[in-house]
């Protein structure tokens, strides 16, 4: 008779997700809203084993903030059987187009065009959309950050100046990234000024 760890590893959609989860998801969601108010840094977040293509972060990120009542888009590759089974079976998250998603996976070019997702509205600008880039790596360089939570300015390697700039000129409209690379996290929300060295 199988043992619970060898049928766990012989069936990815059940393994890879938290084996603490109330200490774990406490962990991961300090982690993600410290990314999210000091836009710059870096934060490890390496709590799940999600299947590839989605980056260990991502994964952990997934499990953090999503649940049944939050619908998820994933684009390009990341749209197959083993994430959404995965997504699935830990989170129950229900899938939605790019234009009804709260959250959208993928890496910067599947998830293009960003002007598919919702960036709110006056009276509601919460109403917006949350990206998860997946990026091949993460630096405190590049692009300068300026604004809300940045004591003077932070450096942070982005997929597309251009793009993070127009965004925060729509603020407080606009749709807010995560950014990921393996088991490192950060943050871009839309109240970040941007600027190139």
């Amino acid at each position: 008779m199988q043992t619970l760890t060898q049928t766990l590893a012989q069936t990815p959609t059940l393994s890879g997700g938290f084996t603490e989860a109330p200490q774990q998801s406490a962990r991961a969601f300090r982690a993600v809203m410290n990314v999210m108010a000091r836009p710059g840094m870096i934060e490890t977040l390496d709590l799940a084993l999600p299947p590839a293509p989605l980056s260990v972060a991502a994964g952990t990120l997934a499990l953090t903030l999503l649940d049944h009542n939050t619908p998820v888009y994933l684009a390009g590759k990341w749209d197959c059987a083993a994430v959404r089974d995965w997504l699935t079976f830990h989170t129950s998250a229900p899938f939605a187009t790019a234009e009804e998603a709260d959250f959208a996976f993928g890496d910067w070019d599947a998830l293009q065009p960003v002007s598919a997702y919702r960036i709110g509205t006056p009276e509601y600008p919460d109403r917006s959309a949350t990206l998860v880039v997946e990026m091949t790596a993460l630096s405190n360089t590049g692009a300068i950050l300026t604004g809300p939570g940045i004591k003077d300015s932070a450096q942070l390697s982005l997929p597309d100046v251009a793009a993070a700039r127009a965004n925060t000129a729509l603020f407080p409209l606009g749709y807010d990234l995560f950014l990921c690379a393996g088991d490192q996290l950060a943050a871009l929300p839309r109240s970040t000024k941007v600027r190139t060295v």
